[in-house]
């Protein structure tokens, strides 16, 4: 019997092979979609420290800088309707990165490009 496969082992291996089959189908896009996510973070990022290195001090706000770095301002509702002082939530939108919250954003968008150089 060595070399030879019986009708019942044929018929395991080859619903084994088939199984995974369709599974390597469903998990190439996947894979293949976040790859394209993370080449195109990386070259966001990239392009944002471009624009950066060519402004290193940057003494007034202009709308020229303002326009190359922001993308868009989100101010929320105040926690106070008619109060000065009530505190709201702003969230600025980066051109090329997007938001960045925290430091564990910008973090993941450094680490998103080197996986993405490595790549």
């Amino acid at each position: 019997m060595l070399g030879r496969i019986t009708s019942e082992q044929f018929r395991i291996l080859s619903g084994d092979y088939n199984a995974e089959q369709k599974e390597l189908a469903v998990t190439i896009p996947e894979k293949e979609a976040r790859l394209q996510k993370l080449r195109d973070s990386a070259a966001n990022v990239e392009a944002f420290i471009e624009k950066a290195r060519r402004y290193t001090e940057i003494p007034e706000l202009t709308p020229e800088i303002l326009r190359l770095f922001i993308q868009r301002i989100e101010v929320g509702e105040r926690s106070e309707k008619y109060s000065r002082t009530a505190e709201q939530e702003i969230r600025i939108i980066y051109r090329d990165v997007g938001v960045m919250d925290s430091v564990e954003q910008v973090a993941e968008a450094a680490e998103n490009m080197e996986q993405a150089n490595i790549a």
